[in-house]
């Protein structure tokens, strides 16, 4: 009878833990499920032009997206998801701005931001020449192999596994800064606005340089962080290198699958760049590298503070995108009204390809320096001698080893901007390319380094 009741009490105690720990995980994980769903679906809707019903069944296709309900609210331009009419979360679209989820502000709050957004230049971009236009010029290169090259883009867009899909929805191809392939998935076009995720890092790193250059911050100095502002605080020598070169020490939890400081930032705080900058620090700045969208929201807060909000709004467009020709780009901000500098930004596959060009040209672009070539030439530089191969705000093929690379097919000299589900831009100086590839790879099954070689084989 003892023995009877210690298995009744242990199995009870059992239960109860059990319990606890699906309530705990419900607690933590359905205002992220919420919130992310919410934000994407609003984004690829309203942001994006897409149709409701094909991102409902892609993007929103994941056995954890299912358990949220989703509704699309055409009238105020917003979607708003619960889980089982739990964790309610509402993101909301403003023209210009893109979508935002409310978190930390109320709706109203959020609306009542008044923004002075750029005004873009009215273009009838069929009759301009490529790259400020698209219109193209139907030529093609002598030396290039058309056959493979078409065969190469083409392989990605095949499906050798249903039941986990690679997704690729739009590959460009330029070469020596003419656009000689493109292919589109069905339901996409070269008109098509996606999500660059953590290749907005790399847009974040362009625009700091793009101050940096007009001497209005200064990247080796400490930077502007009010929270880092006294000298005696651990954190007040961090530079804006050592966030640019994803070293600045701060302890940040870089983790998707749960309930962590990245997803915590993201789908929880108004402020971004605030809740990372008062992270505490755990190792020296500038000495140990730690992937972190943290980091580039702290850049991009920066950046708002530098130039002040008259500005801010009108900044990347006005400075960067507009003299590019990437009319369609657009950069969402959080409820506080910062860019998400890590993360949010939509644009078609031509335009991200317009930002890789620049790139590629060492910074000059429509016969202006847009970006000094220095800036470059450091933007692609691996901070110190090991064999982390990150420069600013941008991934390269090697570090200083050139025996070690991330894509082995690939020239030691590329370099590329990489995000979630494998979007991608490929830049390589020596076969002059750049190579965009945009997608909803959910499993981490496409292979970077099969898609160049195909590639890279159709070139001299």
């Amino acid at each position: 009878m003892k023995v009877k009741k210690i298995l009744v009490r242990s199995l009870l105690m059992a239960l109860f833990l059990a319990l606890a720990v699906l309530v705990f995980y419900c607690w933590t994980s359905f205002p992220i499920i919420s919130g992310y769903g919410s934000k994407i679906l609003c984004s690829a809707v309203f942001t994006a032009g897409r149709n409701e019903q094909q991102v409902r069944q892609q993007d929103l296709g994941n056995y954890m997206m299912k358990l949220a309900n989703f509704k699309v609210d055409y009238t105020d331009s917003s979607v708003t998801g619960s889980v089982f009419g739990f964790a309610k979360r509402k993101a909301i679209y403003r023209s210009g701005l893109g979508c935002t989820l409310v978190s930390g502000l109320s709706e109203s709050e959020i609306r009542s931001q008044h923004m002075i957004l750029a005004r873009q230049p009215s273009r009838h971009t069929d009759t301009i020449p490529w790259p400020m236009g698209d219109k193209l010029s139907g030529s093609f290169p002598s030396g290039v192999d058309s056959s493979k090259l078409k065969a190469a883009v083409g392989h990605v867009f095949l499906e050798k596994d249903t039941i986990l899909p690679v997704r690729t929805r739009a590959v460009v191809v330029l070469y020596n800064g003419q656009l000689i392939c493109e292919r589109y998935a069905s339901g996409f076009s070269a008109t098509t606005k996606l999500a660059g995720w953590s290749m907005t890092k790399t847009v974040t790193g362009a625009l700091t340089g793009l101050l940096a250059t007009q001497g209005k911050i200064f990247p080796d100095k400490p930077a502007p962080v009010p929270e880092w502002a006294a000298p005696n605080d651990p954190r007040h020598d961090i530079t804006l290198t050592d966030l640019l070169h994803q070293r600045s020490g701060l302890k940040f939890d870089e983790v998707y699958s749960r309930l962590s400081d990245a997803t915590r930032m993201l789908f929880e705080k108004a402020d971004m760049g605030a809740y990372t900058a008062s992270r505490p620090l755990k190792e020296q700045p500038g000495a140990v590298f730690y992937y972190s969208s943290g980091n580039s929201n702290i850049i991009s807060r920066a950046i708002r503070q530098s130039l002040g909000d008259a500005a801010y709004y009108r900044f990347p467009y006005e400075q960067l995108f507009f003299k590019l020709g990437m009319y369609s780009a657009v950069l969402e901000p959080d409820a506080s009204g910062t860019f998400v500098g890590s993360s949010y930004m939509y644009a078609t596959a031509r335009d991200w390809a317009r930002f890789g060009l620049l790139y590629l040209n060492d910074g000059f672009y429509n016969g202006e320096q847009i970006l000094p070539a220095e800036w470059i030439a450091k933007s692609i530089k691996p901070a110190t001698a090991d064999s982390q191969g990150y420069g600013f705000q941008i991934w390269l093929n090697c570090g200083t080893d050139t025996t070690i690379r991330r894509f082995p097919s690939a020239p030691a000299d590329m370099y590329y901007a990489d995000g979630f589900e494998s979007q991608l831009i490929f830049i390589i100086p020596s076969k002059k390319l750049v190579i965009v590839r945009l997608g909803l790879t959910q499993h981490n099954n496409f292979n970077g380094d099969d898609f160049l070689r195909e590639i890279l084989s159709a070139f001299p």
